[in-house]
């Protein structure tokens, strides 16, 4: 049976139904992640964060319409050189900065979100790290889509929103749930919110566990983009979060699950049909793909630091061999590995 709270801080009520699915998802998501707390003590963990900030920072960039690959982010994280509109590369530059922040920022500290802000947004727009000082409506091509409140009542709707994030009872996975919603809907910035607001909804949880600071949980936002916008539009119709939140929850609960793996350089089984000719960065794509089958040929290159063709090639002779089956489409799709082409463990 569906809850619905009404948890009250300095009169400011958000509404929202918990559903029994969100119930359900919020004990699994407890359970297993210590399962993948342990996967980030592993011997690769080092190199699975950087490919975790890389993957988090041209997801979240890429839902604005940032148009750079993963390899053209992880460039400028090692500070190579990219030919890109300037604004583009301006956003990821900004982005590194606010995630180089991220331990230092606290999720409770409305002063912190306006600083994250000000990162985030720095030679993007006037108004970085301050509050709208006018109208703002959100569009798509059929129209407005949401008008948010006035300008004059946005430092006092967010002042509630972070009193009751700070004092309610309710679990904090389901805080940031309703935290993410809430701050879309009151959009408090010009330009930005989408970003800020996936941003802090992280920022709370590795406050829950520190693990999330490694969980590219906007990578799966990404990958079901139109999912998210249909949630929170339906969120803001029923006028309760609680459409919002089930989606949320269960895109953590796939993103824990997809990474609490097997480390990067496990040893891997050599196929049945081709012992001798399966090369060692053959053998490392598979233990990528076993651990993650959603990573793309870019998150690939950038973990064993080749170029994008030479995965390209390598993944096209494991499908060759009967190794390796690409299930679905390009972006939503995932790699398949063909247990009959392998040696049993």
């Amino acid at each position: 049976m569906a809850v619905k709270k009404t948890n009250t801080y300095n009169g400011y009520k958000p509404p929202f139904t918990l559903s029994a699915k969100a119930v359900g998802l919020v004990a699994d998501i407890a359970a297993q992640m210590e399962r993948f707390a342990i996967r980030m003590e592993q011997s690769d963990a080092l190199r699975l964060r950087k490919v975790n900030r890389i993957k988090t920072i041209h997801s979240s960039l890429a839902i604005e319409g940032n148009n750079l690959r993963e390899s053209e982010v992880a460039d400028i994280l090692d500070g190579r050189t990219v030919v890109a509109p300037i604004r583009e590369i301006q956003e990821v530059k900004n982005a590194i900065r606010v995630y180089d922040e991220f331990e230092k920022l606290d999720p409770f500290s409305m002063d912190d979100l306006l600083r994250a802000h000000g990162l985030m947004m720095s030679a993007l727009t006037d108004d970085a790290g301050h509050f709208r000082r006018g109208g703002v409506g959100v569009y798509s091509e059929s129209g407005l889509v949401h008008m948010a409140p006035p300008a004059d009542r946005v430092h006092g709707l967010m002042s509630d929103l972070f009193g009751w994030l700070k004092n309610a009872d309710d679990h904090l996975l389901v805080r940031s749930c309703v935290f993410h919603y809430e701050f879309e809907f009151i959009h408090p910035f010009i330009d930005g919110n989408g970003r800020m607001g996936r941003l802090w909804q992280s920022l709370i949880l590795s406050r829950w566990h520190p693990a999330f600071a490694h969980l590219p949980v906007e990578n799966m936002v990404y990958s079901n983009q139109q999912a998210y916008y249909d949630a929170i539009a339906q969120s803001t119709k029923q006028g309760d979060c609680g459409p919002f939140i089930d989606f949320m929850l269960e895109e953590i609960h796939k993103s824990v699950l997809q990474h609490k793996g097997e480390p990067l350089d496990a040893p891997v089984n050599a196929p049945v049909n081709a012992p001798v000719n399966i090369s060692k960065r053959q053998a490392a794509i598979i233990d990528i793909l076993r651990n993650n089958p959603y990573t793309t040929y870019d998150e690939m290159a950038t973990t064993l630091d080749v170029d994008r063709s030479t995965i390209t090639r390598n993944i096209a002779a494991l499908k060759e061999m009967g190794i390796l089956i690409r299930i679905g489409e390009d972006k939503n799709g995932y790699w398949k590995l063909n247990k009959k082409s392998l040696l049993p463990s």
